[in-house]
């Protein structure tokens, strides 16, 4: 369990020192809000997910699959295949099951309420993968719980899942272009910086599509591809209309207080 813990670490943080110096060589856009403003706001917002984490879920999800491993329990526990293909079913459902969450919270108006939080940030760089407001933090562990448990997942998976799920979420919000030549053949697999941007535009039949985190796939399976925005690339409004100033998008009682300040809504209303 400490291996594990130090293994998403290290590539957490490795992940995240490449993307950010990546950001500063050769950056795609300029943020239209202090870098200090939005970083303190955005890593504030990582502290207290770590900590809602460890409070929700204090050994981690590996306790989970550990139970269902012992159990017997779950899909993947009761059909017999090899064990590497085991592992590689698990984790692109769990990237499925995470899709589908990341479309429910789009859906949801109290749960947007919430995911609002991610997408106010008025500019996207590697910090804005990881903001997201503790209480999402929570019921997105409470939903991967559930999902290990139904799905019988082997911590393993978790392990490998977890890795290629942060990463992904800061590669692909990290402020870069990728090359034309690289970004459209890459993006048939994963999700690149240039597809989630469209996930991040204010035009709202553009905030509901693209939704995939890590397998670019989910969006051309359920129908939510978007392959270029109206504005194309570098035309794209960033964050939400309803936040366009620097102290409603940033400050660490702004983003906190944030689900809480309005009704309830659905933004695709």
């Amino acid at each position: 369990m400490q291996n594990e813990a130090w293994l998403r670490m290290g590539s957490f943080l490795t992940v995240l020192v490449i993307m950010m110096l990546w950001e500063a060589i050769l950056p795609n856009r300029v943020s239209p809000v202090a870098r200090s403003k939005r970083w303190l706001s955005n890593f504030f917002l990582v502290f207290c997910g770590a900590l809602v984490g460890r409070l929700f879920v204090p050994a981690g999800l590996a306790v989970v699959a550990i139970f269902a491993d012992n159990m017997q329990f779950g899909l993947l526990n009761i059909l017999s295949m090899p064990d590497w293909l085991v592992i590689s079913l698990a984790v692109i459902m769990l990237d499925c099951l995470i899709y589908w969450q990341h479309r429910l919270f789009h859906r949801v108006p109290i749960l947007w309420r919430l995911h609002k939080v991610h997408h106010a940030d008025p500019h996207l760089d590697a910090s804005t993968g990881l903001r997201f407001h503790p209480i999402e933090i929570a019921l997105s562990l409470l939903v991967k719980a559930l999902g290990i448990l139904i799905l019988g997942v082997p911590v393993e998976a978790i392990l490998i899942f977890e890795i290629l799920l942060n990463g992904s979420a800061i590669f692909n919000h990290s402020n870069i272009k990728l090359p034309s030549w690289l970004e459209w053949p890459l993006r048939k697999l994963v999700v690149t910086q240039a597809m989630h941007r469209i996930h991040h535009s204010q035009v709202v039949k553009e905030t509901d599509s693209n939704y995939g985190f890590c397998l670019s796939i989910w969006d051309r399976l359920f129908n939510s591809y978007t392959k270029q925005a109206e504005a194309g690339d570098d035309g794209l409004k960033l964050g939400l209309k309803d936040y366009p100033n620097e102290s409603s998008n940033t400050g660490i009682g702004t983003v906190l207080l944030m689900p809480f300040r309005d009704k309830p809504s659905n933004h695709s209303d």
